[in-house]
């Protein structure tokens, strides 16, 4: 670093000390125990840190070197204070804080700035961005959360001693064995693995079938048609469950009475058929913003051709807003997965679905299995994200090559 860029750390030295006391009061706030030793112990960590970020910068001006020497002594804090855990955790947000530090004083955050900028608009952009991170952390902390519970050894909700020394005695498998060997779970998991596919499948016809009609412009009536077919997205649910009771009911009576269909079976073509409901407007939503970079001459061409409006749309259509077909059927798959009100009204003992078994448990007897299951649902649904976001990456290429 230069004269010029080392000249003054105070500035360095104050955000670093604002963002531990800010984080130090978050603590203290939502931490258990009294108050004032958490926030005593805050500020005692904002001035250790002022006081560590001033001896950082005067003798070692190397950031790696720097950066390193933190993550040591934290990690060798956390380890002599609690565990292995807390050593990586306290090694990690260390070293974090002196590379902020070190950013700050050399001056390098200003590095992809317009120069002009002022310090008032620099402190708003970043502030933007800190704000964000915040809402997402919030966000993902109760799943980071999830994740190592459902390895707990013991039969409650808590992070034990010998899980954070990382003892292999705290960890377990067994709650995940309980779901794969439970005949309960099981049951619930065939169940939702029978009535979300079904209803992804009439989500997707249903709800493409809709997006291409309303694509059209001599239909009439297309924004209060696309209102009324969306409005699942926006009624609240409990509404939404508490009239496709009334309905399903009605149609179940009728069903059984008239048609002499079994119980059981009706149970489950409820339960779809709710669901279905649910998961259109996703697929509505998809496809016509997939349509709107569609070009109408491809249809006009193999119309010249001799194809006919199914022809057309088979061959020529279809294949080109098919990524957002499937985008809009797994999000109908993940809303019909996760579902557990509708079904609470709709469906019967013998449609008991998986979060339907998850909701039992807690009511009735909290058991960590439902961690393990928590814990698989997530890593089921980063993995639908994931295909979600190839497939827009392809119709983005798409729209790049038609335009």
């Amino acid at each position: 670093m230069t004269e010029t860029q080392t000249r003054s750390p105070a500035f360095a030295l104050a955000l670093a000390g604002g963002v531990v006391a800010v984080w130090g009061a978050l603590l203290a706030l939502v931490g258990p125990g009294p108050a004032p030793p958490r926030l005593l112990a805050a500020a005692a960590a904002c001035a250790a840190v002022v006081g560590a970020g001033y001896v950082l910068l005067r003798f070692l001006p190397e950031v790696r070197r720097a950066r390193l020497a933190a993550a040591a002594l934290g990690a060798a804090a956390g380890l002599a204070l609690s565990g292995a855990v807390v050593a990586v955790v306290a090694g990690l947000a260390c070293a974090a804080a002196v590379q902020l530090l070190y950013w700050v004083h050399s001056r390098r955050y200003r590095a992809h700035l317009p120069a002009y900028l002022t310090s008032a608009q620099v402190l708003r952009h970043y502030g933007v961005r800190a704000a964000c991170a915040l809402v997402l952390f919030f966000l993902i902390a109760p799943v980071l959360v999830v994740l190592p519970l459902s390895f707990n050894a013991q039969d409650f909700f808590t992070i034990t001693p010998e899980m954070l020394r990382l003892d292999p005695a705290g960890y377990s498998l067994k709650h995940y064995e309980d779901f794969f060997t439970s005949g309960e779970w099981q049951r619930s998991l065939k169940n939702s693995l029978i009535i979300a596919p079904l209803a992804m499948l009439l989500s997707m016809a249903l709800g493409t079938l809709a997006a291409v009609g309303l694509s059209q412009s001599h239909v009439p009536w297309r924004r209060t048609l696309m209102a009324v077919l969306i409005s699942p997205m926006i009624v609240p649910l409990i509404i939404s469950a508490t009239g496709m009771f009334f309905f399903y009911t009605e149609l179940g009576h009728w069903l059984e009475g008239a048609l002499g269909l079994p119980r059981t079976f009706v149970g489950y073509v409820k339960v779809v058929l709710a669901h279905t409901v649910l998961g259109v407007p996703f697929v509505i939503l998809t496809v016509t913003a997939t349509l709107v970079g569609f070009d109408r001459s491809l249809t006009q061409a193999a119309a010249g051709m001799g194809a006919g409006p199914l022809a057309a749309f088979f061959r020529v259509q279809l294949p080109v807003i098919m990524p957002g077909v499937v985008s809009g059927g797994l999000f109908a798959f993940i809303t019909s997965f996760d579902e557990v009100v509708v079904v609470l009204f709709v469906g019967t003992v013998s449609q008991k679905t998986l979060p339907w078994q998850m909701f039992n448990g807690l009511r009735e007897r909290i058991s960590p299995t439902i961690l393990a299951v928590a814990t698989l649902l997530v890593l089921v649904s980063v993995l639908i994200l994931a295909v979600i976001y190839l497939l827009r990456r392809r119709t983005e290429r798409l729209h790049g090559a038609h335009a």
